[in-house]
């Protein structure tokens, strides 16, 4: 069995890191990187990173747990000093991998991404662009969206 980590574990990385590249990271920014975090696990390794859901919030996908612990920084960068996080080698390559594909981009870049992605729009089921949602955007949506992506890229 393999053991999870938590949400709160990944998002302290890229915390991590932006204090390291003195960057700029608001929650917003946060909860997409942690959402490509997972859906990239779900789709090279067939399995999820951390074991929450997150749901299809008008500004993309959010983890409702994440999202209170954050919530008080809001537009502004998120300042928390964290130490270097004591994750499995083969995790902390894995998040550079993520970092250097999107870490650069800033939080409504991400946001436009993800509204263009499929899981998103699948858990969304057309509603308007700013009504509220709780729907669970499904690791399975994830894995085969991402999975099929990698296969593209991969070819």
């Amino acid at each position: 069995m393999v053991q999870l980590l938590s949400c709160f574990e990944i998002a302290d990385y890229f915390i991590w890191l932006a204090n390291e590249t003195g960057s700029f990271i608001s929650h917003l920014k946060l909860q997409k990187l942690v959402y490509y975090a997972q859906a990239w696990h779900l789709a090279l390794y067939n399995f999820p990173l951390f074991e929450e859901d997150f749901q299809a919030w008008v500004h993309g996908p959010v983890i409702p747990e994440l999202y209170q612990k954050y919530q008080s920084f809001n537009w502004q960068p998120i300042l928390k000093e964290v130490d270097f996080p004591q994750l499995p080698d083969n995790i902390l390559a894995f998040l550079e991998e993520v970092a250097k594909e999107y870490f650069a981009c800033d939080a409504y870049e991400l946001e436009q991404m993800v509204h263009l992605e499929e899981p998103w729009q699948k858990a969304r089921a057309n509603l308007p662009a700013d009504t509220p949602s709780e729907a669970i955007i499904q690791k399975e949506w994830m894995q085969e969206y991402y999975g099929s992506r990698a296969q593209e890229e991969n070819q």
